[in-house]
């Protein structure tokens, strides 16, 4: 055998990060030893698996064909080195989440996975959809929970739980008064929505399409928080989850508008890659994700 888990590690990382520095640093080794371990590996088969421009590194149609079986490798003598030294239970686990779930749901699933599991580590990374698509498909996540749909000929879509976007705007706004408001009224208004790429920007899109041409986007945020924030002190109108607009509704410091006409329901999903092997960590937080509706309120 002409390669080691090392020359393995240090292809992933570099894959990854696109970065022969970064994945150094990541590894805790320098650049040079890195370097020459990854054009060792290469060699030793006589087969490129990167395009090099510079200090950037581009996987080629090799490297991509040697990815999945890296990574299955390395998850695997993961879980032997955790057996070795006595280590029960999952290895780490790598989560990937959207701005709602993981702001608003994945921290109730995460304190369940370590009830659970005691000392299993666990990472959770937020991002917008398009973000989070991106890290599972290059294996830097292991499992991702999504609210945006997508078509990704490597990732795989399970609808999972409902959701639903509201509407929102300032107690003091005119059409706070009014107990159901069209189409129309909305159109008139300035609104503060989330940024291209995001599940409720997709979800919104959707549901204003007929009306491209007359909606007036004065703001867009990538937070929710702010979105909600600046809803609460403006005349703009707002669009985020109900999970995540749940508490200012409460305190009254916002009101959510009726318009029976948008159809703002959605699905939430867990993405994962088709060629990720199901490891012990994924498995086990996909049985606290079909347990989810025990675990406390959801949509």
């Amino acid at each position: 055998m002409r390669f080691s888990l090392r020359h393995l590690q240090i292809f992933t990382a570099a894959a990854r990060l696109e970065s022969i520095s970064a994945a150094a640093s990541e590894l805790s080794m320098s650049q040079s030893a890195a370097s020459a371990a990854l054009l060792e590996l290469e060699r030793r088969y006589d087969r490129p698996l990167f395009d090099r421009a510079g200090k950037r590194l581009r996987i080629n149609e090799t490297g991509r064909a040697l990815l999945p079986a890296a990574r299955e490798l390395l998850d695997r003598a993961e879980e032997i080195d955790a057996l070795l030294a006595g280590r029960l239970g999952p290895g780490f686990f790598r989560l990937g989440a959207t701005q709602t779930i993981g702001s608003h749901v994945a921290p109730e699933m995460i304190e369940a996975y370590a009830r659970r599991h005691p000392g299993a580590p666990l990472s959770l990374e937020i991002g917008n959809t398009a973000e989070i698509a991106d890290k599972v498909a290059d294996f830097s996540l292991d499992l991702a929970l999504i609210e945006g749909e997508l078509t990704h000929r490597d990732l795989l879509m399970t609808e999972w739980l409902g959701d639903e976007l509201v509407l929102i705007c300032n107690p003091s706004h005119p059409l706070a008064r009014q107990k159901q408001c069209t189409v129309a009224d909305l159109l008139a208004e300035r609104w503060v929505v989330r940024e291209k790429g995001s599940g409720t920007r997709q979800t919104l899109d959707r549901a204003m399409y007929p009306y491209l041409d007359k909606w007036r986007l004065g703001l867009e945020l990538q937070q929710i928080e702010a979105i909600i924030e600046t809803a609460a002190v403006s005349s703009m109108i707002g669009c985020v989850s109900h999970l995540a607009a749940r508490g200012s509704l409460e305190r009254g410091r916002i009101v959510r508008l009726n318009i029976p006409d948008l159809d703002l329901r959605r699905r939430f999903f867990i993405l994962s890659h088709r060629e990720k092997r199901i490891t012990p960590g994924i498995r086990a937080f996909l049985e606290i994700c079909t347990d989810i509706e025990s675990l406390g309120p959801t949509p």
